[in-house]
């Protein structure tokens, strides 16, 4: 199956401080994987590593688009990288708070808009259809998440749970073939987890995607991801299915301590 994402021996320095040391990791197409491990592991910056955040210190990280061909990604900016077809959220939630729930899904469509700034000006005919069908898809993304009764509130006034879908559907309007998603189940109570993990499925079929996600919630994880890696200290410690990972000594010393019996 081909990889949508390859990293090789990646590295991460902050002066005196290692950060990731020599992490693998791959995505395969149309695979949910989860990146998982205590606080302080490195996914985070794993995760910023691979979307043009910071550059690696060492190490290479490859995608290759469904349209064929490999791309490095190290050293792209952030919005090249969503050009190319990767998409984030954040683990704290980034929205415009004083823009509309609509404009805020229309910014994300703009990276696929073609008229520039000369057309932007002169607002031909090609360009205000443009403008149309960026308003169009952006409000049937809406709609797929559940918020198209909400397209016309501020962002900031949308409850916690709403406002994580509405960060998915921005990153969704750029149309990714990789959403990876930093702990989208973060501050959520277990029924809008239950909601999530059954969106994350939907959106998977739906648009044909391959997912990264961060995710502390075990229950999620081990219910949603094909594969699983375990983080600890900026190293990979275990990958494999989520029995398998749930099963490896390390992995439950990582997780409970070095004197847990069971």
């Amino acid at each position: 199956m081909n990889k949508v994402l390859e990293v090789k021996n990646l590295s991460m320095d902050f002066g005196g401080l290692r950060a990731l040391n020599e992490v693998d990791l791959d995505v395969r197409e149309g695979e949910i994987v989860a990146l998982i491990g205590p606080n302080g592991a490195g996914k985070t910056t794993f995760f910023n590593c691979i979307t043009g955040m910071y550059t690696p210190t060492e190490g290479e990280v490859l995608t290759r688009p469904l349209s064929g061909g490999e791309v490095r990604l190290n050293g792209l900016k952030p919005n090249a990288v969503t050009g190319i077809g990767l998409a984030r959220t954040f683990q704290n939630i980034r929205l415009f708070p004083s823009m509309t729930v609509l404009e805020n899904v229309m910014i994300g469509r703009h990276c696929r808009a073609k008229a520039g700034i000369l057309g932007a000006v002169l607002r031909g005919p090609r360009t205000r259809r443009e403008e149309q069908d960026i308003v169009d898809k952006s409000y049937a993304l809406l709609a797929e998440l559940s918020l198209e009764d909400s397209v016309n509130e501020l962002a900031r006034n949308l409850p916690y749970g709403a406002q994580r879908r509405l960060e998915i559907a921005r990153a969704l309007a750029t149309e990714p073939y990789l959403l990876l998603l930093d702990e989208p189940a973060a501050g959520m109570n277990p029924q809008e987890t239950m909601h999530l993990k059954n969106l994350v499925l939907n959106i998977r079929e739906r648009y044909k995607l391959s997912i990264l996600l961060i995710e502390h919630d075990m229950k999620m994880v081990m219910s949603l991801s094909d594969r699983v890696f375990v983080m600890e200290y900026g190293q990979m410690i275990s990958v494999g299915t989520p029995a398998e990972v749930s099963r490896d000594p390390q992995v439950i010393r990582a997780y409970l301590g070095e004197d847990h019996d069971g």
